[in-house]
């Protein structure tokens, strides 16, 4: 979702005299296209993105020339390239945290018939890096590698505040309120209770899917990365019995995976 508040994120991050204010603004472009935007034309991509439909126009071209995008010219629209999709699978083959915790996800998804995930915040939203699905109920919800999820809803996202420091999380949350223009105060409320839980068992839980109950670990790697491991499963227990049933072998999981992860660096 553009804002005003996150276009003029963009707007005083282009007059960083270390930034090239022309690669920057092609990479707001490309992030512009998500899943059920597939194919934006110049009007909607400056409305995404906070840009001039000149510039929009400008880059766009510069993009399908170097194969990134392609355009649609029936439609005026651009969509993005398959290279795009390679630059995806070249990151989860050569990420070191994904070869360590991929094979102890399946392993624990597979021995608790739950769903383990892992995801890194990227804005005001989580971006699952591993997801492997394995829940004892058939369901609708199908959840990917790549996929985005709100920070402030989840328990993925919620772990990932807690992580923060006090500055950074207040930060954030100013973030995400001028994006909720209504419901804010009772999704902060929650947020804050995700909070004190975390410090008080270690873990946040979280239910924004219709019987869906998740608990999630931060894991902040030594280079300061902070990645968060989530269970989920499709239940119509309470948070309470699912935490009893999962809070354990969750924080296992996040054990082994933080120890494996502090020996690569």
């Amino acid at each position: 979702m553009t804002t005003p508040a996150s276009n003029a994120a963009r707007r005083k991050n282009h007059e960083k005299p270390t930034l090239n204010r022309s690669l920057e603004r092609g990479v707001e472009l490309l992030r512009a296209f998500r899943p059920g935007a597939d194919l934006l034309g110049n009007g909607e991509l400056a409305e995404r993105t906070g840009l001039s439909r000149a510039t929009v126009s400008r880059l766009a071209q510069t993009l399908v020339q170097c194969g990134l995008l392609e355009h649609d010219g029936a439609r005026r629209a651009y969509r993005l390239a398959a290279p795009v999709l390679s630059f995806a699978h070249a990151m989860r083959s050569g990420s070191p945290v994904l070869q360590i915790a991929a094979p102890l996800m399946r392993t624990a998804a597979e021995k608790l018939r739950v769903n383990v995930g892992l995801a890194v915040a990227d804005r005001e939203e989580m971006v699952y890096l591993e997801s492997i699905r394995y829940n004892r109920k058939v369901s609708l919800r199908s959840v990917v590698a790549g996929q985005r999820v709100p920070i402030e809803l989840t328990s993925l996202g919620r772990a990932y505040l807690c992580a923060l420091s006090e500055t950074q999380r207040r930060e954030l949350m100013a973030r995400l309120g001028q994006q909720r223009l209504s419901g804010w105060k009772a999704l902060r409320e929650e947020i804050l209770a995700a909070v004190q839980q975390f410090g008080e068992k270690g873990y946040c839980t979280a239910s924004w899917q219709p019987e869906v109950v998740a608990l999630a670990i931060p894991i902040v790697a030594p280079s300061g990365t902070i990645y968060v491991l989530n269970m989920s499963v499709t239940t119509q227990q309470s948070a309470l019995e699912t935490e009893a049933e999962l809070s354990a072998p969750l924080k296992a999981l996040a054990g082994k995976i933080e120890d494996a992860v502090r020996q690569l660096e």
